[in-house]
């Protein structure tokens, strides 16, 4: 299946923008691939957001993306190593493709923020909200990443 990489980025910056927080956003713009409705994909993915739940540790997008390798390369077995192995090397690379675009994988490294949590308070997305956090970036580079993988993986690769 070939994705067209510059929609998901656009499609995933746009569910963030309407609200979703940044793990929904990435996992949300491939429920296609996933083969989840909306619903669940947001409800399942929501918990990832601000670090996980605001504790500002891995990027929710990383979060979002790790999602989606889950089902790209499944390991449902609990003794299945080939296949965990798979997945877990399909999560490091893209966690690591993402680390080098953005120069971290941790939430309060790319958002510049000191503390090790947060209030579990979300945010008011106010214009204000949009114009100092990058996070409208971060999900647009997640989803392309995501989508590149898949696209590679399709040809063979």
């Amino acid at each position: 299946m070939k994705v067209d990489v510059n929609e998901r980025a656009c499609r995933a910056r746009k569910l963030f923008e309407s609200g979703y927080n940044c793990a929904q956003s990435v996992f949300l713009a491939f429920c296609d691939v996933t083969g989840l409705d909306e619903q669940t994909a947001a409800t399942f993915s929501a918990p990832f957001g601000g670090g996980m739940g605001r504790l500002r540790e891995v990027c929710g997008t990383v979060s979002g993306m790790s999602m989606v390798a889950g089902f790209l390369y499944p390991n449902s077995r609990p003794n299945d190593r080939p296949s965990k192995m798979r997945t877990y090397a399909a999560v490091q690379d893209l966690a690591e493709r993402f680390r080098a675009e953005n120069g971290s994988i941790v939430c309060r490294e790319l958002l510049g923020l000191a503390q090790r949590k947060d209030d579990p308070t979300p945010s008011e997305r106010t214009p204000e909200y949009y114009k100092r956090r990058p996070c409208s970036e971060y999900v647009a580079v997640a989803a392309r990443i995501v989508a590149e993988r898949i696209n590679a993986a399709d040809g063979g690769e």
